[in-house]
């Protein structure tokens, strides 16, 4: 069997991760909703002030909870209270301090590919934030490499490739996210596992694009199996 070089997603690939930021979204949403905007709105604001945020920032739970209150400050105005900063500051801290949900089937399923193949996780974030998330899911063990990126873009995929020799035709990315994860790698020549996600981050929302690696398409993680 031929030995591929497996690049993995972390968030919303090997546990859940957007779908709590969406729980205290859709709370933020209804908290706001009374200063008199529509849902849809408030969404759009809040969208564009990650956005806006995240090129200053970067990702993790921090910027997020600034992206929040940021929002809310704007939109509420002069009816903006203390207690709803408090509120959001501490839903942002429950947030960060939630264990990682591991999908089901993911630990059988890197036991099974580590056997076979070399597997790197390939996050991005905020370091320290996502190495902590790293060590509480204990799925370590099962990585010869952890490399945790700013951004996950074509340049940033081409350094990887050049710091661990990987060979691109062994070599395929797998995640649920088309812009960080199967677009950039495909760009490059690397083949790519898409698996989506309901709840992937809208930020995150974009059309695969078919590159000159193979594209795989499957419905969950566990079905690397019988790929790989």
């Amino acid at each position: 069997m031929r030995r591929n070089t497996l690049l993995i997603d972390a968030d919303d690939t090997l546990w859940e991760n957007n779908v709590f930021f969406e729980k205290l979204i859709e709370d933020f949403i209804s908290l706001v909703e009374s200063c008199g905007y529509t849902r849809a709105y408030i969404r759009h604001i809040l969208n564009e002030t990650e956005r806006k945020n995240i090129r200053q920032y970067g990702y993790g739970v921090r910027c997020f909870g600034r992206s929040l209150e940021e929002t809310y400050l704007k939109l509420a105005e002069q009816m903006a209270v203390r207690e709803t900063v408090a509120t959001i500051k501490a839903r942002v801290l429950e947030l960060e301090r939630t264990p990682p949900k591991i999908m089901d089937g993911v630990p059988e399923t890197l036991a099974y590919l580590a056997e076979r193949h070399r597997l790197i996780l390939f996050s991005k974030g905020e370091a320290a934030e996502q190495a902590a998330k790293v060590e509480r899911s204990g799925l370590q063990g099962f990585f010869e490499f952890i490399e945790i990126v700013p951004e996950k873009d074509h340049e940033t995929y081409g350094k990887l490739v050049h710091k661990h020799k990987i060979v691109k035709s062994q070599g395929w990315m797998i995640g649920n996210s088309p812009r960080s994860d199967i677009n950039p790698a495909m760009k490059i020549g690397l083949n790519a596992v898409y698996i989506p996600h309901q709840d992937t981050w809208q930020l995150e929302h974009e059309p695969v694009v078919a590159g000159a690696g193979k594209l795989v398409i499957l419905p969950a993680f566990r079905e690397l199996r019988t790929h790989f």
